[in-house]
């Protein structure tokens, strides 16, 4: 049974529905700060799968994944409508020292899948395979890779170990990246630095903020300017020869947008930190990732079951060895860096998009923290992506 795009969609929505209904009712999701939309994807995704057992196959169509990856765009556009020039400043320090935290890991991460690979016999391109190319890059990087992982190096069964392991990367990515930070919050006793009445992405709308019909149509405009600017830069910097995903390049036409424009009208209101923004962010970013996880097939593991379940438990352990005992102190074991924290684990097991759920779900409880938004997106969407291909290359031609 094929649904289509709109019947995808309402599917989606009742997922994210489900997940708000779980977390409201089960009181262990709501401590921990798992997503809603993790919650809800992995129910769902397991129902799909007990369906199969009786016969019922249920896919999406092709289509569908475009308008999912449209509310994808529209998320990190607001990202970057949100994203003032003086946080980028402010998070400078913050953002040099996450980046070069955050590309030594991969070198750890493909190291510790090497190790795990020769340990069951399978070549160093397997393990690379389930180091970064699947946690880092994700299911997208596992198809661009497949062909060159199968092709030159010899990983016969390559999509299929890569897109278990970006499943379960992108899932425990989701559910522990907000515990994590909760534990260190609470540990530490840390508080936000930030004005507990600012509105920015993740932040908990109350009754006494309104969206109106002009800030609805305001934020729709700057939406559709910033991903037309985004549209030109990803076509820009094709024709350079390097390749950037669409939602990369309109967040940066957001940043170039919102930080421009007041210069040069100043009259005009931009959107940055309004209720509306918010809401739209986190609307877009809660029905992406419920769409996300509920297509997820955990059921098809195959031979290698036993590799892939020990690769994600050593590359779990290591990630959160790392980011308690170096990434959180050196960024200044703060409420900041525990934000970041949640945030990265999500990044480095699964996705950007699930580190910005898993920020959104711990700042809509304890309070905001601008510079943890203004910095994971640029690291985890376009640093380590960029930086991903480059290792993964250098760690192929050290064991070839």
């Amino acid at each position: 049974m094929e649904l289509d795009p709109r019947q995808t969609i309402i599917t989606g929505i009742l997922v994210l529905f489900l997940g708000k209904y779980l977390n409201r009712k089960i009181q262990f999701l709501q401590q921990f700060n798992i997503p809603e939309a993790v919650t809800g994807g992995i129910i769902a995704s397991l129902f799909f799968g007990i369906l199969v057992f009786f016969n019922i196959d249920i896919t999406f169509s092709p289509e569908a994944k475009h308008y999912r990856d449209v509310l994808l765009v529209i998320f990190f556009t607001a990202i970057g409508l949100s994203t003032d020039f003086k946080n980028i400043i402010k998070g400078g320090k913050i953002l040099l020292l996450l980046s070069i935290l955050a590309i030594a890991y991969i070198f750890i991460q493909n190291y510790i899948g090497v190790f795990i690979a020769r340990l069951f016999g399978y070549t160093p391109a397997a393990g690379i395979l389930v180091g970064s190319v699947a946690l880092q890059g994700g299911h997208g990087n596992v198809v661009s890779w497949e062909p060159v992982l199968k092709g030159d190096y010899g990983v016969s069964n390559a999509m299929e170990i890569g897109m278990i392991m970006a499943t379960f990367g992108l899932v425990l990515g989701g559910i522990l990246g907000g515990p994590f930070s909760r534990f260190m919050i609470n540990k530490y006793k840390l508080k936000p630095d930030e004005d507990s009445d600012i509105v920015t992405i993740g932040t908990k709308i109350g009754k006494n903020l309104t969206i109106d019909y002009n800030s609805s149509l305001m934020v729709l405009l700057m939406l559709s300017l910033s991903i037309g600017l985004g549209i030109q830069l990803n076509n820009l910097v094709s024709s350079l020869g390097f390749t950037l995903p669409l939602f990369v390049t309109c967040m940066f036409g957001g940043v170039l947008l919102v930080n421009i424009v007041p210069y040069i009208i100043p009259k005009l209101k931009c959107p940055t930190n309004s209720p509306t923004l918010s809401v739209v962010s986190d609307l877009s970013l809660g029905l992406f990732l419920a769409m996300a996880m509920m297509a997820l097939k955990f059921w098809e593991l195959g031979s290698e079951s036993l590799f892939i379940a020990v690769s994600v438990v050593v590359q779990v352990v290591s990630i959160l060895l790392f980011t308690y005992f170096i990434m959180f102190r050196i960024l200044g074991k703060n409420y900041a860096s525990a934000v970041i924290s949640a945030g990265y684990i999500g990044s480095a097991l699964g996705a950007t998009p699930t580190a910005m759920a898993n920020m959104a779900a711990v700042t809509q409880k304890y309070g905001p923290s601008p510079v943890a938004f203004a910095v994971i997106p640029i690291v985890g969407a376009f640093i380590i992506q960029i930086s991903n291909a480059i290792v993964i290359k250098i760690i192929l031609m050290l064991f070839y």
